[in-house]
């Protein structure tokens, strides 16, 4: 539009703003559009917005077809209606540095990841490599009972396959020396002690914001204990370390809180060697500070947790990171807790880690969703303090906008019927590979000799009582043993016949495992065997995954439609 007229640039834009706005544009509109276009105009707006007014006048005394008219002649691209897709954008961290942001994930080494914790992982991912700072893995592994060994190699090869890139991991069972020296710190500071008393009784005490017996025994008697501690001179239950808060504290949760307990099971890396396990707000609120946290997101349910890690931060007088704290997410219909998976696992219910009946990050990706999809999925749910139930559907269109341009199209029959057609030679067809992608080519068909087709059960039902269909992208059959060939005209289905896939009789066995764990079973077409992509689309069915193909067998597993 440089160089012309501003009279025509300003016609232009008053009839594109007509035209999508039901042949009356508005004033206003144009001249923001002329402003934000040609910032020269800015100091004479009296005198612009004067000529847009009678321009827009003319147009909208034209009428709809005139104004098309019109603007087809003059700039027939505006006609086309831009769209603006939705950027959905975190908000910006409080008191961040380019280059100085640290956050951390903490995932517990019970299992695999699911789709719960996906979350945390991917809003800390996104927000270190917007600010280009470093994120940390920190594995707390404090409670041994709940440990499968094979996590610790699991969880890295899941966020590795979300794009979550980790730039430094801990374990924190190889962290016991150092939050044994910071407690030790703490009861000399007469900020902790080593409590024996009932822990039912202890806990009554803290209601009625009264301390116990414990609370306030000299320095060198709690160091006495606290030795005894660390040497397993106590029993499971015996003694706790605690940190002492606000006994007055209106929240009770936040009332002394338990910093390591006695644990008598063995630790899966480091057996018997420790008695004494630190409790999360300890480890956590000394690792955050060691590692140098700038900023901690995580869910509300973390909330009193804070509270209570930012009484040992001001003990020591460290710096605190900026807290957010999002809202809960339900999830449902699906299997995520991963004590639950595993037991079903050793007794055989569940084939492994990656059961499509599960919600873990394996189980998704072997369906087929893409780490893109549930990335988009989380950003755009945000990190607001409302709590929100997880759309399965909602993930399910991201994926499908990920997924549908990559995926060609394919028929599968399952519970297969047999049809030899009689009443021509040769049956010719072709079917697009992709609707959108023409350049991709077709699926060739050719029906000759015994001209045997299959259809599924369900269709050969419909057939029988209808008496027609079509055979889609090949050509229409009438009901009978043999079926006879009446035709390719396309406009039977005006009249009712259904369209229906099929496939010939070199076709190949094919399953589809559902995410109930039934699987479907019937034949796929031949062509399915030449497919590059993993990701296919079988008509009328949905989206799958191609997880093993050979010429005796073609096994999937079902995305969602």
């Amino acid at each position: 539009m440089s160089g012309e007229p501003i009279e025509d640039t300003i016609r232009k834009f008053a009839l594109q703003n007509a035209i999508f706005f039901k042949g009356k544009a508005n004033p206003k509109a144009v001249v923001g559009k002329i402003l934000g276009g040609f910032p020269e105009y800015r100091s004479k707006v009296a005198e612009i917005t004067e000529t847009i007014n009678g321009i827009v006048e003319e147009v909208n005394a034209m009428g709809l077809d005139a104004q098309t008219k019109a603007l087809q002649e003059m700039d027939s691209s505006l006609l086309v209606k831009e769209k603006k897709e939705r950027v959905y954008h975190l908000p910006d961290l409080e008191s961040a540095e380019e280059g100085k942001v640290v956050m951390r994930i903490a995932p517990g080494p019970s299992g695999p990841l699911h789709i719960g914790h996906t979350r945390v992982s991917i809003l800390n991912d996104e927000y270190v490599k917007r600010y280009g700072g470093k994120l940390i893995a920190r594995y707390e592994d404090t409670n041994p009972e709940k440990i499968d060994p094979e996590a610790y190699d699991m969880i890295p090869e899941d966020l590795e396959w979300l794009g979550v890139k980790v730039d430094e991991s801990y374990i924190q069972s190889s962290r016991f020396e150092i939050y044994y020296d910071y407690t030790r710190k703490l009861i000399e500071m007469g900020k902790a002690y080593v409590c024996t008393c009932n822990g039912d009784h202890w806990r009554e005490l803290k209601e009625k914001k009264m301390a116990c017996p414990c609370h306030d025994l000299p320095v060198e008697v709690q160091m006495e204990r606290f030795e005894k501690l660390l040497n397993g001179e106590y029993k499971e239950g015996e003694a706790v370390a605690v940190v002492k808060t606000d006994l007055c504290h209106p929240n009770p949760a936040v009332r002394d809180f338990v910093a390591l307990r006695v644990v008598e099971h063995p630790h899966p890396l480091t057996g018997d060697k420790y008695r004494a396990y630190p409790m999360m707000n300890l480890s956590v609120a000394i690792d955050d500070h060691l590692m140098g946290m700038t900023h901690v997101v995580r869910g509300k349910d973390h909330l009193n947790n804070t509270v209570r890690q930012q009484y040992i931060f001001d003990y020591f007088g460290w710096k605190k990171p900026v807290y957010y704290h999002y809202g809960l997410v339900n999830i449902p219909d699906t299997v995520l807790k991963t004590s639950l998976i595993k037991k079903s696992i050793e007794a055989g219910e569940y084939s492994g880690w990656d059961d499509v009946r599960t919600g873990t990050v394996r189980a998704l990706k072997r369906r087929g969703i893409r780490p893109e999809a549930i990335r988009r999925y989380w950003i755009e749910s945000g990190m607001k303090s409302v709590d929100i139930q997880f759309s399965w559907d909602g993930l399910y269109s991201m994926n499908r906008d990920i997924i549908d341009g990559i995926s060609n199209r394919y028929f599968f029959v399952d519970s297969p019927v047999r049809y030899d057609i009689e009443g021509i030679d040769v049956i010719d067809g072709k079917a697009p590979l992709h609707p959108d992608h023409p350049e991709r080519g077709d699926r060739i068909y050719k029906i000759d000799g015994s001209k045997t087709i299959f259809i599924s059960e369900e269709d050969s039902k419909q057939f029988s009582d209808a008496g027609k269909i079509r055979l889609k992208d090949l050509c229409n059959i009438e009901y009978g043993m043999p079926a006879k060939y009446i035709g390719n005209d396309v406009s039977i289905l005006k009249h009712g016949a259904k369209a229906v896939q099929w496939v010939s009789r070199d076709s190949v066995k094919a399953s589809i495992l559902m995410p109930d764990g039934t699987v479907r079973e019937g034949l796929a077409e031949k062509a399915l065997l030449d497919e590059k992509c993993d990701s296919v689309q079988f008509e009328r069915i949905g989206f799958v995954k191609i997880e093993k193909k050979n010429p005796d067998m073609i096994e999937t597993v079902f995305t969602h439609r």
